[in-house]
Order: structure tokens, then sequence, then C-alpha cells
């Protein structure tokens, strides 16, 4: 990333690169890390809202109610909302480690086909 501090007639150009730094500040806690099996996404001019959800097995009743109303609901793990702009970045940021992945557990059985898509 590219950052343009300075005046604008003197600018001054820092490249740098951006870390997680999972040290939490004082007071809070460190970041809970959250399964999520299921992601639900919608959008608006200006920005993407991935809605991650965690779908269980479902029980005899709960069966029975998706049979009848065909709607399962599952609990919301996390919602995040990014800007537009920084969506093409997401995406090119998972192909990537999905193409590393692909290739590096190529012999795993269950890595067969895309799977479905939501």
């Amino acid at each position: 990333m590219v950052l343009n501090l300075g005046m604008a007639d003197q600018p001054k150009q820092i490249n740098f690169t951006i870390i997680p730094d999972d040290a939490p500040a004082e007071g809070d806690k460190s970041p809970a890390r959250t399964y999520s099996n299921f992601c639900s996404i919608a959008h608006t001019p200006f920005d993407f809202t991935l809605t991650f959800c965690e779908v269980m097995p479902l029980t005899e009743k709960e069966i029975k109610e998706a049979e009848s109303d065909h709607v399962v609901r599952a609990p919301v793990r996390a919602r995040i909302v990014v800007p537009v702009q920084f969506v093409p970045n997401l995406i090119s940021a998972l192909q990537e480690h999905w193409r590393v992945f692909s290739e590096s557990y190529s012999n795993v059985g269950w890595n067969k086909g895309p799977g479905p898509i939501h």
C-alpha cells in the first residue's frame, strides 16, 4: 500500500505493508476466532455485507418445520461490511489463497470440485 503524506505541493510517499496485530489493546480481549460454514452476501451501491452463520445438523423438529415453511434459521456469528472498493482485492486474495491451498492439498479426497455456491 502507498500512503501520500505532506503538503499538496510537497508530496511524500511511504510504501508499507499492513499486517494483522493480534495483540489486544489495553483493556481489550484478544480477538475471538469465530467458526462459520455459511455466508450470505448483500450489497448496496456503497458497500458489501458478508453475514457469516453457523449451520448445524437439524433436529427432527427443525426438519419438520423446514418442510412446511422451507426456511432454516442459522445463528449469525459475524456481520462484516466492506466498501465496494475493497471487494476486488478481497476476491483476488481469496482466489490466490484457494490456488495455493488447492495445489498444496490436491491429493486430499474432499478437495474435489468447486462445491456449491450460495
